[in-house]
């Protein structure tokens, strides 16, 4: 009897261990997936590099890392998408002679625009840079050294880009730059968003721009003017580059075909309110 109840106890027992062991385990899988809903999406950020999909002429073109994800980093590639609104923003890292000319139509056309500087660009052209600031238009970080930002590791080197520029932009205007980010050629991880985030910064992409770096290689005036047309969409973030002979062309150009189909233009200052 006594070995019977024995063996019973002992069959209780491991019985007991087993059914605790699968409650544990079941409260960790749905931890996880919790976890899992909740969080921005990992695999999206196995990209290194700023992609843009296209649909439809005048529909908004799909990143390969969402709004939504964006959003957790405060991060952006498009504004809002309800509204006939651009938000037009110009990448430099050196002076090519023809933003004299852009400031001169931004001017006559009173459209706002943000310049995303490299340091080199403040070291050598002060004037420009005083311009813009004093015509109202941003000036916003590019880093240092225009590196890749995906391979930065730390906050730390990150802030060594970013610190540079802000203290010259001061020193040259007397103003303190706007926390607004742009990373060289798009190129990023997801823990530079937070970085980028932990340090006040809104990080911009684009949900617009072409083939215009090239400076011996630069497109045809009237198919650039019909690509970027046909690609336009309510809340662009337009990305075009200061140096390209072909922008300072078309620019003028630009702004009335994109006026005159309903369009405004703001101040990327506004996504900072949002």
């Amino acid at each position: 009897m006594k070995k019977n109840l024995d063996s019973l106890l002992t069959f209780l027992s491991r019985l007991w261990q087993e059914i605790t062991l699968a409650i544990l385990c079941f409260c960790f899988i749905l931890l996880t997936i919790s976890i899992l809903q909740t969080s921005p999406a990992v695999s999206a950020f196995k990209v290194s590099d700023w992609g843009l999909g296209f649909g439809p002429s005048g529909t908004t073109p799909s990143g390969n890392v969402s709004s939504q994800e964006l959003a957790a980093y405060n991060a952006y590639y498009v504004g809002d998408t309800s509204q006939k609104i651009i938000y037009l923003t110009f990448d430099a890292g050196y002076e090519n002679g023809y933003t004299a000319g852009i400031l001169d139509i931004l001017k006559k056309h009173q459209v706002p625009a943000t310049f995303f500087l490299v340091k080199h660009y403040l070291d050598t052209q002060p004037d420009l840079v005083r311009r813009m600031a004093q015509e109202g238009h941003i000036v916003a970080n590019h880093t240092a050294t225009h590196p890749d930002m995906s391979k930065l590791t730390s906050a730390r080197q990150l802030e060594a880009e970013l610190t540079p520029v802000k203290e010259l932009y001061k020193e040259l205007t007397g103003q303190e730059m706007l926390p607004l980010y742009r990373p060289p050629q798009g190129k990023f991880s997801e823990k530079n968003l937070q970085d980028a985030k932990d340090l006040g910064y809104t990080t911009v992409f684009w949900s617009l721009a072409y083939a215009d770096w090239d400076n011996n290689k630069q497109p045809d005036p009237a198919a650039s003017i019909q690509k970027l047309t046909s690609r336009l969409h309510p809340g662009a973030i337009v990305l075009l580059h200061s140096t390209s002979a072909t922008n300072a062309t078309i620019l003028e150009e630009l702004i009335t075909t994109w006026k005159a189909l309903g369009y405004e233009f703001r101040p990327l200052s506004d996504l900072l309110l949002s």
